[in-house]
This record gives structure tokens, sequence and C-alpha cells, in this order.
């Protein structure tokens, strides 16, 4: 009895790597997958060793800011390319999105020169708070007046029910009121 193996049989439900298909067999010149990846014992042809990244972190981030000169020279030289890619090209080299320019573009077309300058961020100093400290001033003088008035009338009446059941009032102190 003879006992032939055949290597194209299948393995595992997977037919072999030399199955009978035309050039599934490994040519001399082909790189093997340990190559490729860069295993160890064989370095890969040209891969440097990766760069570590730079663990500091930045201080603090800013926004940016634009001046009004800054802003108009580069809607100019937007409207200046003739180009493709020409816009693209201004916004990479300047380090702006196109938004950017669309909100300009906005800006100058409504006529809104103040707009265009740096906004200062932050809460606003509302216009006429002199004003409306004095109109709260001038409320709350008329309701301390009127607790005053009914203070007094409160006084006046428990004067006149302790005259009426004979109490005295203490002396030096009639009529003052402290």
């Amino acid at each position: 009895m003879e006992i032939r193996v055949n290597t194209n049989q299948k393995q595992n439900g997977f037919a072999s790597a030399n199955a009978g298909w035309p050039g599934a067999e490994r040519r001399e010149a082909e790189r093997s997958d340990s190559e490729r990846s860069g295993a160890p014992g064989h370095p890969a042809a040209s891969s440097p060793a990766p760069a570590r990244p730079n663990p500091e972190v930045v201080a603090d981030a800013r926004r940016r800011t634009f001046s009004l000169d800054y802003k108009l020279r580069i809607l100019k030289e937007a409207e200046a390319v003739k180009a493709i890619g020409g816009i693209a090209a201004l916004l990479r080299r300047e380090g702006l999105y196109s938004s950017h320019l669309t909100t300009w573009r906005q800006e100058r077309e409504a006529g809104m020169r103040q707009a265009l300058t740096p906004k200062s961020r932050g809460p606003k100093k509302k216009p006429g708070t002199h004003q409306q400290e004095l109109e709260q001033l001038r409320r709350e003088i008329l309701r301390l007046n009127d607790a005053l008035a009914r203070a007094e009338m409160i006084i006046d009446v428990q004067k006149k029910v302790g005259s009426l059941l004979g109490w005295a009032l203490p002396p030096g102190r009639e009529g003052k009121i402290s």
C-alpha cells in the first residue's frame, strides 16, 4: 500500500498557496512579508526610525485677530486671482479658511468698515449706564420715602395708643426719631 501526499489539497477549508493557479508560485524577486513589514532580522530598505513627537505643550492658545489693512489686502489678492485653485493656494499660504473670505466680503459689501477692525472680546459696556444708574437711584429714593412715611405714621399711632393707655414715653425722647 502506497501513501501519496498531494500538495494541492485544501487545508482548513482553504486552498493552499500552490493550488494549481497559474503564477501562484513565488518568484525569487518578490520580497517576503517580513521584509515588507520591517520585521526584526530583515530591516526595511529605507525606512528610518520614526521621529518622536515633541511632548511640550503650547502654553496659551490665542484667537487670531486680523487688522483692517490685512483683510483688505487679502480680499484684493483673492479677487485678482485668475487661475484655477489660486484662491485655495492663497488661503493655504496665509493659513486662512474660506469662511474668513466669505465673512470679510459680506462685511465689506454691507459697508461696515468698523466691523472689519478687530473686535474686543468679553463683556461689552452698556451705553448710558450713568443714566440707568441715576434712574435706579431715583426709584430707590421714592421707595425709601414711602417706607419712611409709613414708619412715621405707625410711630404716631403707637404714641396715641400709649397716651390713651397711660404709658409715658421715656424722658428726653419725645418727638425724636433715632
